[in-house]
């Protein structure tokens, strides 16, 4: 009898563990009881065990990771006619919050690990220049002491893009501490993952955390008197119980990833480059992300041996139709776009799997 193929998921979001499934139920419960399904108590509690945990003045939860970056921007003034530096290499809702602003993407290179490179930031800079975004690809915190000297330099507000990153640590300060806001998206596939769409905003600037409060309820205060015109962008109670719920597990989870990251590297840094970790980082891996010059025939290959792997991203963003005409200065971004590949890392995988994943990329270079 032919013995059967493991079958190796990308990212499996059930729930199987029993300890965790409990404690959702009794979330539900909780909720359930009060009623309070918007807006809730759960909100206040989980912003501030989120603020605690990053070591912000002010955490503002919201509807979605998106939106926490749009709200972000909008704290802090952008508008049209201002133009946003941030990488080229991230999911399209980074440029497009730009956009939805009414600012400009303007795209920088990244470096080898795959964030924004310091060095090609001035390149780009000009008179309409209003921030610089950047964003912790992949797990890995961007090189903030450079970034936060030419933001200085240059007067430029700092946005920190955290979504991929949350738990991450740099020179001591955890992921979501370095922009003058700062986003990250909760949603299911995300480390710290509720059970839908939810994000937060971290800043230490009161006004730009009472005007993120204000523009997340449409613009108003006391729900009633209209201040900036907006849309709703409340996060709802339930997702943010589960949020609270499950952070007492993030560093098991952080844990359990560097373990899977640490059993690839050593077997993989042979045969192909494997992630790279800024430096005075403690970087988590959202994703384990290799670079390999034939990466779509090594993907098909695993396919067929039932591994799934995914291309983050199959395009950069400045290379999007909408964006393509915005300038770019990308040249080492357009050359390692061609070799990333994303191996799976969840919590869940078993040594056995990793190890087949390993054994399986390990034959298609021998071959």
């Amino acid at each position: 009898m032919t013995k059967s193929l493991p079958e190796v998921r990308f990212l499996d979001l059930s729930i199987k563990n029993t300890q965790d499934r409990k404690d959702l139920k009794e979330v539900l419960e909780r909720c359930m009881d009060h009623g309070e399904f918007v807006m809730g108590k759960e909100i206040s509690r989980l912003e501030k065990s989120l603020s605690e945990y990053v070591s912000r003045e002010y955490c503002k939860t919201v509807s979605s990771g998106t939106d926490a970056l749009y709200l972000a921007l909008k704290g802090i003034d952008v508008k049209s006619g201002d133009e946003v530096i941030t990488s080229p290499l991230s999911w399209i809702a980074t440029a497009n919050a730009i956009h939805m602003v009414g600012a400009k993407p303007v795209f920088c290179d990244i470096n080898d690990d795959l964030n924004l490179d310091p060095n090609s930031i001035e390149k780009v800079i000009s008179k309409n220049t209003k921030a610089l975004l950047t964003v912790d690809y992949t797990g890995n915190m961007a090189e903030y002491a450079p970034i936060m000297e030419i933001a200085s330099k240059h007067n430029l507000k700092l946005v920190e893009d955290g979504s991929q990153a949350f738990g991450a640590i740099y020179m001591g300060k955890r992921c979501g501490y370095f922009g003058d806001v700062s986003a990250i998206s909760h949603n299911p596939m995300k480390i710290f993952g509720g059970l839908g769409e939810i994000g937060s905003v971290f800043t230490d600037d009161e006004e730009i955390a009472n005007k993120i409060e204000i523009l997340r309820y449409n613009g108003t205060f006391n729900k009633e008197i209209l201040k900036y015109p907006s849309l709703n962008f409340r996060a709802d109670s339930l997702n943010a119980a589960f949020l609270q719920s499950r952070l007492k597990t993030l560093p098991k989870k952080l844990k359990r990833r560097a373990e899977i990251a640490e059993r690839y590297t050593k077997s993989l840094k042979s045969v192909c480059i494997t992630p790279k970790e800024t430096k005075d980082s403690q970087r988590v891996f959202y994703t384990y992300t290799i670079q390999i010059k034939n990466r779509d025939a090594l993907s098909n290959y695993l396919a067929d041996n039932n591994i799934e792997t995914k291309i983050q991203h199959p395009l950069l963003m400045s290379e999007q139709i909408p964006y393509s005409q915005c300038k770019a200065n990308t040249k080492k971004a357009s050359q390692i776009i061609k070799k990333v590949l994303c191996l799976p890392i969840h919590e869940g995988l078993s040594n056995e799997q990793v190890d087949y994943v390993i054994e399986k990329v390990i034959n298609f270079q021998e071959s």
